[in-house]
């Protein structure tokens, strides 16, 4: 089952990246306690639009000896049938460096514009690794405010928890970025706090980051 997994992986990523990019975006964040690099790009596959390709991945690796074991890795390709602009439902292929594989299905609500963008991704996922089911709630946020031709200050929010079987917290994060954005540059300072296991083991970082859409 897990080769299976792998290789539809890889087959969507290498389909996807045959295709136009409509949105690619990458970060850099790095303070005293560790880094963090995150990968996301979106490709429609057909001319009408309805069905596209979500990629996230990310990487997260502490400083210090005593955490190394949150070290973290995920990659997740995502099929989204966009039932119209603010809905769209999907399965994804989930790995990750601490609970392995996983199946999932989303539905991601969307509201955005020039200057706000608002989404919502609930999840339910079945685990290869536990072989029970999870749920997963996803909230992420941009704001813009332009301050004159192509300089504008950006607030930029995520938000993640896990619940094993649905009743058990797992893991969650929330991630705060505030900064200046030009010429599509997007530089200034963020706030991580992480939470990890049923009694949660909580780990915060304050650094700089670094934001390019292309």
């Amino acid at each position: 089952m897990k080769k299976m997994i792998i290789i539809t992986s890889f087959l969507t990523i290498g389909f996807a990246n045959y295709l136009q990019a409509q949105l690619t975006q990458v970060e850099l964040f790095s303070g005293l306690d560790k880094t963090d690099f995150t990968f996301f790009s979106s490709y429609t596959i057909n001319e009408s639009q309805t069905l596209s390709v979500n990629t996230l991945a990310f990487l997260q690796k502490f400083k210090d000896d005593d955490n190394k074991t949150f070290d973290e890795i995920g990659v997740q390709p995502t099929l989204f049938y966009n039932i119209n602009k603010n809905i769209a439902i999907g399965p994804s292929l989930y790995y990750n460096s601490f609970a392995g594989y996983s199946e999932r299905l989303s539905v991601k609500f969307t509201i955005k514009n020039s200057r706000v963008l608002f989404v919502v991704i609930p999840t339910v996922a079945h685990s290869e690794k536990t072989e029970a089911s999870y749920v997963e709630m996803m909230t992420q946020f941009q704001i813009n405010r332009p301050i004159k031709d192509k300089v504008s200050l950006w607030l930029n929010g995520q938000l993640l928890t896990v619940w094993d079987e649905f009743k058990k917290h797992s893991r969650s994060a929330q991630q705060l970025r505030i900064g200046v954005s030009f010429n599509g540059h997007q530089i200034g300072i963020g706030l991580d706090f992480d939470q990890y296991g049923p009694n949660p083991i909580k780990k915060s970082s304050f650094g700089m980051y670094y934001r390019k859409t292309l």
